[in-house]
């Protein structure tokens, strides 16, 4: 070996001791500080902690009632159960194919092959707001059907929106007819035609057949609010022709709330693609959330974190449903509806609504008896038979009780326990 090939090695050697020896120093230091031991390091604090709001040590109690209101409902318990597997990352790969599954049963129970099918992670009212923000622009015309709570708030959210609306109003426990919409399609040529199958603050269905060739007739594209409708009532979204569903989790459908349903038809996701201007909540922004639900675009990349646990406990509501079978689920409700007024009128009560056609067998109002204590009897129900029993809400506050029939509560025997609360509360108050 050559002199200089000996320097070279032995230099070699000297810098790798050199290395090895601050190695093992760094290391010594390193188990020092982080050794059991060793004493804990304190943060620096700039002012004093307030335990003011800290939570105190127990165990959170959590009624369990029978939910007979107008939702939510209880869900199917295998669908809680399902919420408590592993959580997957969301963008993990075993992650999609339960998007596309979930695709596919919303795809049976809205009736549609509408490509852009999927759950937006929120609740039914954040779905309303989404049909608003992606369908229509500022300026642009909506013809709003008004005979409850959620014609007045599709209203609010269209005018925030910049929107112009145009009401259909009818007083509460009323519908519009075939007549009444065409004629102000005719009169006001606008964007958007809303409609709310089920509306659960009076207790009406919306007569639907036909609605959605006249407003394609006059180029308008059809919204539909179906939150407590779809399962319980005969839907079908490409028969019908309507361009914009959307629903919620929690009622007929049996799951817990967080993943509202959403469709949209060829027409509706042409205007979308078409707009002017983007729409104004990215959260909501169809184009969007459909990258990641893998209907526009050939990825699947990040747009946000959805509920996971709550898409596992989807998956396995709809898999109940699709059991069922669509036809056996809506005449299950229908005789529930039957069978609960059968027992409301042996106790004198009726109903809200006149028209028998135009009345909700998911959410059945009841009218007060003049001189009932509503709210003594709502409370007795809770008090003695661990049942939920509702109010009015908005127009109808004071004036009807609300009974839901939905999804996993849509039983005879569940029939039964509100008929008997109904006639325990009656006899107190000596109404029997």
């Amino acid at each position: 070996m050559s002199m200089t090939s000996m320097a070279t090695t032995a230099l070699a050697r000297a810098n790798r001791a050199a290395v090895d020896k601050a190695t093992a120093a760094l290391a010594a230091v390193s188990a020092k500080e982080f050794s059991s031991s060793a004493m804990p390091a304190e943060v620096v604090l700039d002012a004093a902690v307030s335990d003011a709001n800290k939570l105190e040590k127990k165990h959170f109690e959590i009624p369990e009632p029978l939910m007979m209101g107008p939702g939510p409902s209880n869900p199917y318990p295998r669908a809680n159960d399902a919420m408590s597997k592993a959580l997957l990352g969301h963008m993990h790969a075993p992650m999609f194919p339960l998007m596309d599954e979930i695709q596919t049963g919303l795809k049976y129970v809205l009736q549609t092959e509408n490509e852009a099918t999927f759950g937006l992670s929120a609740s039914g009212g954040a779905a309303m707001d989404a049909a608003v923000s992606n369908l229509l622009e500022p300026g642009e015309k909506a013809v709003v059907s008004v005979s409850g709570i959620w014609g007045e708030r599709f209203t609010e959210k269209c005018l925030r929106h910049g929107a112009e609306v145009v009401q259909i109003r009818k007083e509460a426990g009323l519908t519009p007819s075939f007549e009444e919409i065409e004629k102000v399609l005719e009169e006001e040529k606008p964007a958007v035609l809303f409609l709310c199958h089920g509306e659960s603050s009076s207790g009406t269905k919306q007569k639907l057949d036909g609605v959605g060739e006249l407003c394609h007739k006059h180029g308008t594209l059809l919204v539909v609010d179906t939150v407590c409708t779809l399962v319980g009532e005969p839907f079908f979204t490409d028969a019908w022709n309507i361009d914009l569903v959307y629903s919620g989790a929690q009622k007929c459908i049996g799951c817990p709330p967080g993943l509202s349903p959403m469709t949209y038809s060829a027409r509706a996701m042409e205007k979308v693609m078409s707009r002017k201007s983007k729409p104004d909540i990215f959260s909501f922004d169809v184009t969007e959330v459909g990258r990641q639900w893998g209907f526009n675009g050939d990825k699947r990349p990040y747009h946000h974190t959805p509920p996971i646990n709550i898409m596992f406990a989807m998956r396995e509501a709809l898999q109940i449903v699709s059991e069922e079978g669509l036809e056996n689920s809506w005449n299950r409700h229908l005789n529930a509806h039957y069978q609960l007024w059968e027992g409301l009128d042996k106790l004198g009560l009726k109903p809200f609504v006149k028209n028998p056609e135009d009345r909700l067998a998911t959410v059945n109002c009841i009218e007060i008896p003049e001189g009932l204590d509503a709210g003594k009897l709502i409370a007795n129900a809770y008090d003695k038979f661990n049942l939920e029993i509702s109010g009015g809400l908005g127009g109808t506050a004071g004036k009807v009780f609300r009974i839901g029939l939905m999804g996993y509560n849509c039983t005879p025997r569940n029939v039964e326990s509100v008929v008997t609360a109904f006639e325990d509360g009656l006899k107190q108050q000596k109404f029997l």
